[in-house]
């Protein structure tokens, strides 16, 4: 069944304040805050215990989380939106912020996320990051990530949400760049930091323009009054929300930092890469949901940056041979379904974030399948050097199928719960920038359709490249020093969880549309819509094509010996290998005019401005030489400076009297 959330801005149950529970609401950000200071003010003293207090601060908030939520439930849906003002934050005249939380079931939803795959992600780090020696550090940097991650998504205002998106990116640059001694590794994490400045400069003139426009930045009274603003104003406050969102959500044209993004050691790509911080573009565009309503314009941009950049991501993911790079073009793809989801405005918010909810689990746990295979190779990420491996790591290659069929949409796995849903609501569209349009439907579900059937066959070569068909390499007995062997159990357990969310959560919350009806509160009534075609139909097509995309790929890379050398390829997998040039578009539009204007800039500096000075400098020199000259200090030279002076005053008078 598709469903659409009908004038959700009007449904959506109003706050009220917080009292007993919810009131400790805020030690979900306090605790790993508190811990992530600590680690880094104690630094080496902390070293043989950090890793273990920063896990226990991840658990902690979790455990809040859950308190949080278990009180939520308890009460009516009406009053399940509920805000905790903290403190005045910035008075300036009749304009003021309050720093306050808003919990409810969309905030406590990523909470939820957030917290628990983050903390399993820190178990799996102490011992993916055991012979580290600066690991206390690196957990550090995973608390100020966790800390700043919940501040985003549980701010009551932009402001606030900025302060977490602000935050993200510091840690994301921090762990990107974790191993900074290796040159490459540094550039990755300036090139995601400089391209997310270009989002959060969007981000910031939106909230220019809401203080322009409303005087707050408040996100219940924002929602409240965009109703009385006119198209045009919030059309401009969308596009702005939506550049932010693709900044910090890998969306074209700002997606080209992700994949050099896994420089970062793996747990960092599975925590930020894949199960939080990317995702909160789509948090943004939902919560900001109101907004998009008013501007349809607004909203089939961001349905039309969803289509083109999960077709974009899926492309390139045909034509990787590192895994880690695979599994970044896959995460970009899946999130263009969802702001695919999100842009469709109210039929597709709870489905948005239904996937957004099953790929945190699914992706996460195929980013620590590919740190297991990390560890067990020697650090190695090229697939054309892999093969054959579910012999030598079982548990791996069990938990990563998982995984693989999660995010293939094969049921009952979690992804045909909530990627299917989506491709129903594409299917479901009938407007295109506010007017009637019949074939919207029909574009934007093959879109989606198409999509599912690329990401079958570049998931699929993935799987099948790593654990099935010939080895291709060789033991340390032969002289290439690589033992496949399976990881330790605080590596394996957290993945074998995360596979049995993998494939039961989505179906456990499709049970009587529980996931849909959890977010009501949110987002509003949940009615019944029709989409052009019937649903059975667009799911059988589905499966086929999935089905389609994972048999040509094991008939091209499990059962056909793949080479270890990269083969030429035609001009689409050698464009899909440079990321579509998306890189070189960059410096030919941006870096080489940027590059330009500096040069003009100095070279004005250089001959103009500084031309002009050097001209006075050189006269005045010249002119003190020549004043200079005539100072001999020489009593009988003065004498006759005197006469000379003497005789010149005479003949003037002389001059003026005859």
């Amino acid at each position: 069944m598709t469903f659409t959330l009908l004038n959700a801005a009007a449904q959506a149950a109003a706050p009220v304040e917080a009292t007993g529970v919810f009131s400790w609401a805020w030690l979900m950000i306090a605790i790993p805050a508190a811990s992530s200071a600590l680690l880094l003010v104690l630094g080496r003293r902390s070293d043989r215990w950090g890793h273990l207090l920063a896990t226990l601060a991840s658990w902690a908030a979790f455990a809040v989380g859950v308190a949080v939520i278990a009180t939520m439930l308890s009460l009516p849906a009406q009053g399940q939106r509920i805000t905790l003002p903290l403190f005045s934050w910035i008075p300036a005249g009749d304009f003021s912020v309050d720093f306050g939380l808003m919990l409810d079931p969309l905030s406590m939803t990523f909470v939820m996320l957030v917290t628990f795959v983050g903390s399993l992600i820190h178990v799996y780090a102490i011992a993916y990051m055991e012979h580290d020696t600066d690991r206390r550090r690196f957990f550090a940097y995973l608390n100020l990530f966790i800390a700043a991650m919940l501040i985003l998504v549980l701010a009551d205002s932009y402001a606030g949400l900025f302060v977490g998106w602000e935050g993200v990116g510091l840690a994301s640059y921090l762990l990107i760049g974790f191993w900074n001694h290796v040159p490459a590794n540094a550039v990755a994490a300036k090139k995601a930091f400089v391209m997310n400045r270009v989002g959060d400069m969007g981000l910031l003139i939106a909230m220019m323009a809401m203080v322009a426009n409303f005087s707050t930045v408040n996100m219940e009274k924002v929602n409240s009054m965009v109703v009385s603003i006119s198209p045009v104003q919030a059309t401009i406050i969308g596009f702005f929300l939506l550049v932010g969102a693709c900044g910090k959500s890998a969306q074209f044209p700002l997606q080209a930092w992700l994949g050099d993004a896994m420089a970062g050691p793996t747990p960092v790509s599975a925590l930020i890469h894949a199960a939080t911080m990317v995702t909160a573009g789509v948090y943004l565009i939902v919560r900001s949901g109101a907004i998009f309503q008013a501007s349809p314009i607004a909203a089939t941009a961001v349905v039309i940056v969803g289509a083109i950049t999960l077709l974009f991501g899926a492309i390139v993911g045909c034509a990787k041979d590192d895994m880690k790079k695979v599994l970044a073009a896959s995460t970009m793809s899946q999130i263009g379904y969802m702001m695919l989801g999100a842009g469709l405005g109210p039929i597709g918010w709870a489905f948005a974030i239904f996937h957004l909810f099953t790929h945190g689990f699914f992706k996460a746990l195929m980013f620590l399948g590919a740190g297991s295979v990390m560890h067990g190779m020697n650090d190695q990420v090229n697939m054309r050097r892999f093969g054959a491996l579910r012999t030598a790591m079982k548990v791996t290659w069990i938990t990563f199928a998982f995984g693989w069929l999660a995010i293939l949409g094969v049921p009952p796995f979690s992804g045909f719960f909530s990627k299917d849903k989506i491709i129903e609501a594409a299917f479901g569209a009938t407007t295109f920038a506010g007017h009637e349009a019949v074939w919207a439907g029909w574009v934007f579900g093959i879109v989606t359709m198409v999509g599912a059937g690329i990401t079958a066959f570049y998931m699929s070569r993935l799987f099948f490249m790593t654990f099935h068909g010939t080895a291709r390499w060789t033991t340390e007995a032969e002289g290439s020093g690589v033992h496949p062997h399976e990881s330790s159990p605080l590596m394996t357990v957290p993945m074998i969880i995360l596979a049995i969310a993998a494939a039961a959560i989505g179906g456990v919350l499709s049970i009587g549309n529980a996931f849909t009806t959890w977010l009501q509160p949110s987002l509003g009534e949940v009615e019944h819509a029709h989409p052009v075609a019937p649903e059975i139909a667009i799911q059988v097509v589905t499966l086929l094509l999935v089905l389609a995309g994972a048999g040509l790929a094991w008939m091209m890379y499990g059962r056909r010996e793949v080479p270890t050398a990269i083969p030429a390829g035609n001009a689409l997998t050698r464009a899909a290998r440079q990321d579509l040039y998306q890189d070189s578009v960059n410096e030919a539009l941006f870096m080489t005019p940027g590059i330009a204007l500096v040069k003009a800039a100095t070279l004005g500096d250089d001959k103009a401005i500084d031309g002009i000075v050097h001209v006075v400098e050189k006269a005045s020199t010249g002119a003190g030489r020549a004043v200079g000259a005539t100072q001999s200090g020489r009593v009988r030279t003065y004498a006759s400076y005197i006469l000379g002076g003497v005789v010149l005053a005479l003949a003037a008078v002389l001059a003026f009297t005859l």
